[in-house]
């Protein structure tokens, strides 16, 4: 069945670095778009990034334009969210999706705080 396992969170400081990894497995994962969304206390879930199947087409919301990177690797059936100069407001645990589908990761966890 299908599966997306997270990781790569933590606790880190303003302007700080965090890379967070989605594995997945269950699926043709190249054929699918994927995405990375997020849901901070008190909040609803919201989108961050996209990615085409093959890697080619990326889409960012405003909040991380320019701070954050999405990439994937579909020879190892892994995607990625690099995450630069975090601020406080980006706190909040982080999930991948296949896009269309509501195949869901368990989530991890990010605090971005002093």
């Amino acid at each position: 069945q299908v599966q997306l396992v997270e990781s790569g969170g933590g606790v880190v400081q303003p302007g700080g670095s965090l890379r967070l990894s989605c594995a997945a497995s269950g699926f043709t994962f190249s054929n699918f778009r994927m995405g990375w969304y997020r849901q901070a206390p008190g909040k609803e879930r919201e989108l961050v990034a996209d990615i085409s199947g093959g890697g080619g087409r990326t889409n960012y919301e405003d909040p991380v334009k320019g701070r954050f990177t999405i990439s994937r690797d579909n020879a190892l059936n892994m995607m990625y969210l690099q995450m630069d100069s975090l601020k406080p407001e980006d706190t909040a645990m982080y999930y991948c999706k296949v896009w269309g589908y509501s195949w869901w990761g368990q989530g991890t966890r990010v605090t971005v705080s002093s």
